[in-house]
Order: C-alpha cells, then sequence, then structure tokens
C-alpha cells in the first residue's frame, strides 16, 4: 500500500429530491435510511472515518440521533460531488470515498474494492466500480449508466445509452436473447456503480474544472474527468445494491433485506 495517510468516507445526503423528498431519513426496519448506509461504511476494512454531509437540520439532527457524525454544507451546491469535497477540504486526509447516501444495501466490500486501486498505484487518481448486466430491460434504461473500460480497466465513456453495440445481434428477438444470455453468449456490457474513490489532491482540482460538453448532454459529471483527459479505473464486483430513488424502491430494499436475513 502506497499511503498510510486516511481515507474518509463521505455520505452526501440532501433533503430536495425531485421524486422523494426527505428519502435520507426514510424508515426502513426501524432504521432511517441515512443509518443503515453509514453502518455499511463502517463495516468497511479500509476506512478510518465517516462522515454525512447535509444541507438540512432535519438530516443533521436524526444522524446525531443514532451516533453518527454529520456536518453542515452549504445548500448551493450543484452535485454530491461538490457537498463531498467542502468536507474534505477541512479534513486531514489523502483519500476520499463518495458513498451514495440512497444505497442502504452498499455492500461494505464494494467500498473497499473500489479504494484498492488507489492503494496499489501512485499515479490513479479516480476509481470507480461496474457491474455485469443480465437484463435487456436494465441494458435499455436511461436510467442506468453504462461504462465501457479498455484492455487495462480505465473507462473509455460513461453513457445513458445501450454500449457496446453487438452488430451481429438483434435485440429485437427477446426470446432468443433470454436463452442466449442463460448460455452465457450474449454480452450485455457493464452498469456503472456509482460508489468513487478521488485522492483528495484530485477531487479539489476536479471542482476547480469548468463543466464540458458531454458530461453536459449525458448529465454525468465524471465525464468531464475524461474529457479533460484524466483516468478512471474501474474495478468489476459481483455484489450489486438497489439505489432508492423513488417511495416503491423502499418495497424492493425491505424484501432484499428480510430475504438474506
Amino acid at each position: 500500500m502506497l499511503t498510510n495517510g486516511k481515507i474518509l468516507a463521505v455520505i452526501p445526503a440532501r433533503w430536495g429530491s425531485t421524486r422523494f423528498p426527505g428519502k435520507p431519513i426514510v424508515d426502513i426496519l426501524g432504521k432511517p435510511m441515512i443509518q443503515w448506509v453509514s453502518e455499511q461504511a463502517l463495516k468497511a476494512n479500509l476506512i478510518n472515518e465517516v462522515v454525512i454531509a447535509t444541507d438540512d437540520k432535519r438530516i443533521y439532527d436524526v444522524v446525531f440521533g443514532f451516533g453518527g457524525k454529520a456536518i453542515m454544507t452549504s445548500s448551493s451546491h450543484q452535485s454530491g460531488t461538490d457537498r463531498v469535497a467542502e468536507i474534505a477540504k477541512n479534513v486531514e486526509c489523502d483519500i476520499v470515498v463518495n458513498v451514495q447516501g440512497d444505497e442502504p444495501l452498499i455492500p461494505s466490500e464494494n467500498i473497499d474494492l473500489v479504494i484498492k486501486p488507489l492503494l496499489n498505484s501512485e499515479d490513479l487518481f479516480v476509481s470507480t466500480l461496474m457491474i455485469a448486466i443480465h437484463s435487456l430491460p436494465e441494458r435499455l434504461d436511461p436510467n442506468i449508466c453504462k461504462v465501457v473500460v479498455d484492455n487495462t480497466g480505465h473507462a473509455l465513456y460513461f453513457t445513458r445509452a445501450p454500449i457496446p453495440y453487438n452488430r451481429d445481434y438483434s435485440f429485437v428477438d427477446k426470446s432468443k436473447l433470454v436463452s442466449a444470455t442463460k448460455a452465457n453468449q450474449i454480452d450485455l456490457g457493464y452498469k456503472h456503480i456509482g460508489v468513487y474513490a478521488y485522492r483528495k489532491s484530485f477531487l479539489l482540482k476536479f471542482l476547480n474544472m469548468k463543466t464540458t460538453r458531454l458530461e453536459n448532454m449525458e448529465k454525468l459529471e465524471q465525464l468531464r474527468i475524461l474529457e479533460n483527459g484524466y483516468s478512471i479505473k474501474v474495478v468489476e464486483t459481483k455484489k450489486n445494491s438497489i439505489g432508492v430513488d423513488q417511495p416503491n424502491d423502499i418495497a424492493r430494499v425491505i424484501k432484499s433485506m428480510n430475504d438474506g436475513s
């Protein structure tokens, strides 16, 4: 390992979600969602400290109530990354992990996995995760970000479109797709999992970069990194998690929790 410095996990949590206002404190089996996320982050072997970054006193009070650490941040941030960076700027650390606040089932192993590339190479500035896609609806869903990588595991592109395109196979014949997928004959590509590990120095530099053309088109801020000539290491994981984007996602999370107990 190349650093003896502190590794900080920051969980951005805002109140004003368009589709699900107040979702960080929604109750899931007796605990607020943000507590589930915090506890998963604390289980990661490589994390030294977990901080919840919020712009809302209601979230702050809930975190204080369950014994977590919360810090109030500006309400003018345009993204979760900006909120994470505000915390990192004032904390002595080497690596900062941005853990999504709406993934109560995030595997702690995934948090360790995203950190390891930065520990193994001083030439890397940012890393993230991907997982294989196994269904056509997931591949075609524009709300799911896809990623393609080169032979060394560095991102070539992130997009909402279904890539890579397989010229030799028509996705119109769904019955054939099911059969082929079961036989592992069709490559449906990879879904991006939005957990990031940054070197603190690069994270602060990233915030000073202007937004870019492809970033604005796709509404994917990680494209700003690629468009400015930096690389992103992408590690494959086998462990998925369920994001909570709207109220009906809670039932899916609870079912998964109950099935795993």
